[in-house]
């Protein structure tokens, strides 16, 4: 494709010369045209977060991204806001299911209006190398406890997508271990805490073939020139093509409309599409053992659900959990995370008591709808926040 592309950015800039400007409208159309071949890449490097401030009250709040902790699969991000007054500490947990953290810019902004906020910030696997070790499940819980120890006691954590299963599975270490970090609330939202409950076909799809045909069609070696030379990865366009193909028509639509405002010169409206889609397109891969235990822990044995998840071979009980707040948080529309995997929570989290738990249900959202736009801005995002004020 690259040539393609090549040819299509130059000829996207000779559609614009002077001589066919008798032809406006025609020339609009053939550079909007040329413009959509030309975009038709995968990035693999993290774009940014581009959050430079933030209003706090009537204050325009400078706000700089620091490195709290740099560990070989995943950092811990800083949102150092200039602000006087201590607010609650919040670490933000990114999914690690292909895209990079920056797919939360939305979530981490409105955060910042009343947090201090941390988050994982995701390695590409083919960038880390063989020397580094191995990275599954149990490690990812390991990193969730060591960025709650760096935060420090009193915070809180809110775990998006995919992590809503480690976060529980750490809060639940670090309960049973009276770990003076252990979280004072912990929000789950659009999470997989049993995928048995209303599956949809990211979870059929997850049991209806047995490891081996995982392991032997979605895995692949990280080649000479990269970082992680030698490594099995299950690589992030992978991931990609498969989320798409779920909504292939919601795709064909977007593109649709965007051929459409770049042929019609609406610069602005063609700008929020092709935000979304270059955050969509930059991708990165996963661990080979992180992945195929997600198939086969968390999807085909559900073993958070059915008391089976252990951590290095402790079993991991969730009922350890007795001070720590839960929020559960699901989409009504979702078709990667239905209704009621999220919300099981609740029911292993059976030493909680009823004044430290609480469901939301947005009933008309889709999943990327639960944690960015407009109503995780102005409905569920207010409920977040008050759970957070009344255990601080």
């Amino acid at each position: 494709m690259a040539p393609m592309r090549d040819l299509a950015r130059k000829l996207q800039g000779f559609s614009a010369a002077s001589f066919w400007e008798p032809a406006a409208e025609m020339s609009r159309y053939f550079g909007a045209a040329m413009e959509l071949i030309s975009r038709f890449e995968i990035i693999h490097t993290a774009p940014e977060f581009a959050i430079t401030s933030v209003m706090i009250g009537n204050r325009d709040a400078p706000v700089k991204i620091e490195i709290a902790l740099d560990m070989p699969f995943g950092k811990l991000l800083h949102f150092a806001v200039d602000v006087d007054t201590p607010r609650p500490k919040v670490l933000v947990v990114a999914p690690l299911s292909g895209h990079f953290a920056t797919l939360l810019r939305g979530t981490v902004q409105t955060m910042l209006r009343d947090h201090d906020v941390y988050i994982t910030d995701w390695a590409n696997a083919r960038d880390v190398p063989l020397s580094a070790g191995r990275f599954g499940i149990d490690d990812y819980v390991d990193y969730l406890i060591r960025f709650l120890e760096e935060i420090g006691p009193g915070g809180h954590v809110l775990a998006v997508c995919q992590p809503c299963v480690q976060t529980l599975a750490a809060v639940a270490v670090m309960s049973e271990d009276r770990h003076p970090a252990t979280p004072r609330t912990m929000t789950l939202m659009a999470g997989p805490i049993d995928p048995r409950e209303s599956p949809t076909k990211v979870n059929e799809l997850a049991v209806s073939k047995p490891l081996s045909w995982f392991e032997r069609s979605l895995i692949s070696t990280v080649p000479g020139r990269h970082g992680g030379a030698g490594r099995r990865v299950y690589p992030g366009f992978l991931q990609l093509l498969a989320f798409m193909s779920m909504n292939m028509d919601r795709h064909k639509e977007a593109h649709r409309k965007l051929f459409e405002h770049l042929g019609k010169g609406e610069t602005e409206k063609a700008e929020k599409i092709k935000t979304f889609y270059d955050e969509y397109f930059a991708v990165l891969d996963m661990t080979e053992e992180f992945y195929i235990e997600t198939i086969d822990r968390v999807f085909q044995k559900a073993e958070l659900a059915t008391g089976d998840f252990t951590h290095h071979g402790r079993k991991v009980d969730p009922a350890h959990i007795r001070n720590t707040a839960l929020l559960t948080v699901e989409g009504g529309r979702d078709d990667i995370c239905a209704l009621g995997q999220t919300s099981s929570a609740h029911d292993l989290c059976r030493s909680l008591r009823p004044h430290l738990k609480r469901h939301h249900l947005q009933a008309n959202v889709g999943h990327y709808g639960v944690f960015s736009g407009r109503r995780w801005e102005g409905e569920i995002y207010p409920v977040v926040r008050n759970m957070i004020l009344a255990m601080e």
